[in-house]
C-alpha cells in the first residue's frame, strides 16, 4: 500500500511549494479583480470600453503572433541544418545558438537601440552605400520590438526543435526517398509531422515569452508601441491601481491559456500522435 502512494508523497513538497509560491499568488491577483467598483465585472467592462487599451491588447497579440510566426521558420530552418551536421560542428552550432541567451535581456535590447537608431550601424551604412541620404527612423516602432523579440527567442526555438529533429531516424527518410517521394513531400509526410511535438512546446514558449515581455518593449517601442507589460507596469507603479494592474494581468493570463490550448488543438489536427 505504502508503494502504491509513495510518488504522491515524493511529489508533495514540490506541489507545495507550487501552490505556495504561483498558484496562491496568480488566484489572489485573479480575486481581487471581482467585486470592486459598479459590480463583479466592472474592471473587464472598463478595460473593453476603452480604446486605448484594446489597441494595446491589439498590438501584443499581434507582435507576439508575428514573433512566434518568424521565430517558428528561423528556428524550424537552423534546427533542421543543425540536426543534420556532424557531431563536431553540431556542437558549435548549438554553443552559437545558445551564446545570446548568457546575456541579459536588457543588454541585448540595449544592443539593438546601437543598431536601428538614427545614428547606429544600420543606418550609418546604409548612408556610407548611398542608399540612403539621410537615416531612418527605426526605433520606437512595432517592427523594432518584433525585430529584437524575434533575436531573443530564436534560440528558444532552435534548442527546442534541434532534440526533436535529431530523433528523426535517417531510415524513414531514406526509406521515403527510396519509395519515390520528392525533397517535399519527404518534409510533408515525413519530417513535419513528427516535428510538430517540438514546434508546440517552441511555439509556447516564444508566445508565452513575447506576450508578457516588458523590458524590450519599453526600450525599442516606448509610449507610442505600449504593449500589455508595459501598460501593467503604468498602471502599478505609476498610477498606483492595482485593481486595474490585476485585471491586465488576469486578461494576460487567459489569453495566454487559450492561445496554448488552441496551438495544441491545432497540432493534433496536423498530428494525431502529437501530445
Amino acid at each position: 500500500m505504502l508503494k502504491r502512494y509513495i510518488g504522491w508523497w515524493l511529489a508533495l513538497p514540490a506541489t507545495l511549494l507550487v501552490a505556495a509560491f504561483l498558484i496562491l499568488p496568480v488566484a489572489g491577483t485573479i480575486g481581487s479583480t471581482f467585486g470592486e467598483g459598479a459590480g463583479p465585472f466592472a474592471p473587464y467592462i472598463n478595460f473593453f470600453s476603452s480604446g486605448f487599451r484594446r489597441r494595446v491588447l491589439w498590438r501584443t497579440l499581434e507582435i507576439s503572433l508575428a514573433t512566434t510566426a518568424i521565430s517558428l521558420l528561423l528556428g524550424f530552418l537552423t534546427a533542421y541544418v543543425v540536426s543534420r551536421v556532424p557531431r563536431n560542428l553540431k556542437s558549435v552550432l548549438i554553443i552559437a545558438a545558445v551564446f545570446p541567451l548568457l546575456t541579459g535581456v536588457v543588454v541585448r535590447s540595449f544592443a539593438w537601440l546601437i543598431i536601428l537608431g538614427k545614428n547606429g550601424i544600420l543606418n550609418t551604412t546604409l548612408m556610407g552605400l548611398g542608399i540612403t541620404s539621410e537615416p531612418f527612423a527605426m526605433l520606437y516602432t512595432q517592427g523594432s520590438v518584433i525585430v529584437a523579440m524575434v533575436y531573443l527567442f530564436t534560440p528558444l526555438m532552435i534548442l527546442t526543435l534541434v532534440g526533436v529533429l535529431e530523433n528523426i531516424p535517417d531510415d524513414l527518410i531514406q526509406a521515403s526517398a527510396s519509395l519515390g517521394a520528392s525533397p517535399g513531400g519527404t518534409f510533408r509526410q515525413v519530417v513535419f509531422p513528427l516535428a510538430v511535438p517540438g514546434l508546440i512546446v517552441g511555439a509556447v514558449l516564444v508566445f508565452t515569452g513575447s506576450f508578457t515581455s516588458y523590458a524590450t518593449p519599453q526600450l525599442l517601442g516606448g509610449e507610442k508601441q505600449m504593449v500589455m507589460g508595459t501598460l501593467m507596469y503604468q498602471q502599478a507603479m505609476v498610477n498606483f491601481d492595482w485593481v486595474s494592474a490585476s485585471t491586465i494581468a488576469t486578461i494576460m493570463v487567459v489569453i495566454t491559456i487559450a492561445i496554448v490550448l488552441l496551438m495544441t488543438r491545432v497540432a493534433k489536427r496536423l498530428n494525431p500522435m502529437a501530445t
